[in-house]
């Protein structure tokens, strides 16, 4: 963890700078008008040439913005500054001649950034492969409490562009930032930082897990307060040690045991803070109950924490973290209680994606009906299901790629009674649960944690975890 003193940067001149603007979309269009805006001379270069893009193009022109669709490899001429939309991957042909010409590539993190005014609310940012968005709504709940005006942004689904430019003022910003954009975002300097776990995702777009955890620890560079790492997650502390931020900065670790000095962590049902304490060789402060975390998962405990300490890095006082957590209400489809039928409680967590999402979700339960499969977007599954087997009263298997975690089970949990659902229509889903029913005993939980991606079946996580909800419904009636 090295130290130095990170200055801010110059006020950019825009007017009649070229900028390239790579990708239209909740990004791209904020941005290109922005720099219009601005005096810059903008052209947009996107890859699709769909109905909808010709409607956004339009829109663009008609302020007199360029905008060239179906043609998103070629740098235009005379090109000062490429401003990308994240998900664009690092190795379009289109970067290669940006970089060969000597020029800059910003994601929209970048230009908000570059563009937040000289009193701007400081930013405490939040990555990791899973739970950025719940610890971020947390973290905002947090700082709320504390009488602090705060919103919760960035790849969080409200554009950080609008609130570093809109009107609101604010005192302090919960930022959510994915790999992609902390990839395109290399003068981003928080007040306060965490990574909350670190596990293969994304490898397509990075390259290799080298690549992705590398561009998840940018988030500390230039950090002032604190570096929050997951105590349980190695990788995640070697990142803050890699890490050159400004003099005075700590590293700050959570933990769902007993915390040592300059950790948050649990001790007998409280959760507690020896970071942000006089003398935390010997001091504890109280922050909450478990009970206030919603749910109380352990997985969500470790988001509660890592929100916690970034709001006690801004000096957010102990109640506010109380308050906070009691008043935050999770999004749909993350660890969501849909209802109990026979005395078996059916649980939406649509959300867990990926290997290690659902690892977290079926630590939770004790004895689980599982419904899983979907696309695995080239994950493997030996190592979940090692681990969760001794939890598996029975499991459903429904989606494209389910013969990958029917194959570890056989290796790895023999015994498991397996259904395999041979369909991908949505209507699957109804016979999924209604399979699952029938494995469930008493006291038994049906836990949708599908571990893969939905688009085989469905158009995304949220339509998956409402049909699994309308047909637990459906089970009930």
């Amino acid at each position: 963890m090295g130290s130095r003193k990170v200055t801010s940067s110059e006020p950019l001149d825009w007017q009649g700078k070229h900028v390239t603007v790579a990708g239209l979309g909740v990004s791209g269009i904020p941005a290109a008008k922005v720099l219009h805006a601005r005096g810059a001379n903008v052209t947009v270069v996107n890859d699709g040439d769909d109905a909808r893009a010709r409607e956004q193009a339009a829109e663009l022109e008609a302020l007199g913005i360029t905008v060239r669709l179906g043609d998103g490899a070629t740098l235009p001429e005379g090109t000062e500054l490429v401003v990308t939309a994240p998900g664009w991957k690092p190795d379009k042909p289109l970067f290669t001649a940006a970089r060969e010409a000597g020029l800059e590539i910003w994601g929209d993190v970048e230009l908000a950034w570059r563009l937040r005014g000289p009193d701007a609310a400081p930013w405490l940012a939040i990555t990791g492969t899973n739970g950025k968005t719940t610890t971020t709504q947390m973290l905002a709940s947090i700082l709320k409490a504390a009488g602090l005006r705060t919103a919760a942004v960035g790849n969080i689904g409200v554009s950080l562009l609008d609130a570093v430019l809109g009107d609101e003022q604010y005192d302090v910003l919960a930022v959510e930032l994915s790999s992609y954009q902390l990839h395109w975002a290399p003068s981003l300097r928080a007040h306060s930082a965490a990574v909350l776990n670190l596990a293969p995702d994304h490898l397509d777009w990075h390259g290799s897990m080298e690549a992705y955890a590398a561009d998840k620890g940018r988030v500390y560079e230039g950090n002032r307060v604190a570096c929050v790492y997951n105590v349980a997650d190695k990788a995640t502390e070697d990142l803050v040690r890699e890490a050159d931020v400004e003099e005075g900065c700590r590293a700050v670790g959570f933990t769902l045991g007993t915390p040592g000095p300059s950790q948050l962590g649990v001790v007998e049902g409280i959760l507690v803070d020896r970071a942000f304490v006089e003398d935390r060789h010997k001091n504890a402060q109280e922050l909450a109950e478990i009970s206030d975390v919603n749910p109380p998962a352990p997985h969500n405990i470790a988001n509660a924490l890592a929100a916690a300490a970034l709001a006690r890095a801004f000096g957010v006082p102990a109640r506010a973290v109380r308050d906070g957590l009691r008043d935050f209400t999770p999004d749909a489809h993350r660890i969501a209680h849909v209802a109990d039928v026979d005395a078996v409680a059916y649980v939406d967590d649509s959300k867990a994606t990926n290997t290690h999402a659902a690892e977290a979700s079926l630590a939770a339960y004790e004895s689980i009906v599982w419904i899983a499969g979907g696309l695995a977007k080239g994950a493997t599954f030996d190592e979940l299901v090692a681990k969760s087997a001794k939890r598996l009263r029975g499991v459903v298997l429904i989606g494209q790629d389910r013969a990958l975690i029917r194959e570890a089970l056989a290796r790895h949990a023999p015994e498991v009674p397996v259904v395999d659902l041979d369909r991908t229509d949505t209507g699957a889903m109804l016979a999924a649960v209604q399979e699952a029913s029938r494995l469930a005993v008493a006291g038994d939980t049906v836990l949708l944690a599908p571990a893969c991606a939905s688009m085989d079946m469905f158009a995304n996580y949220n339509k998956r975890g409402d049909a699994f909800a309308e047909a637990v419904r459906e089970l009930g009636s």
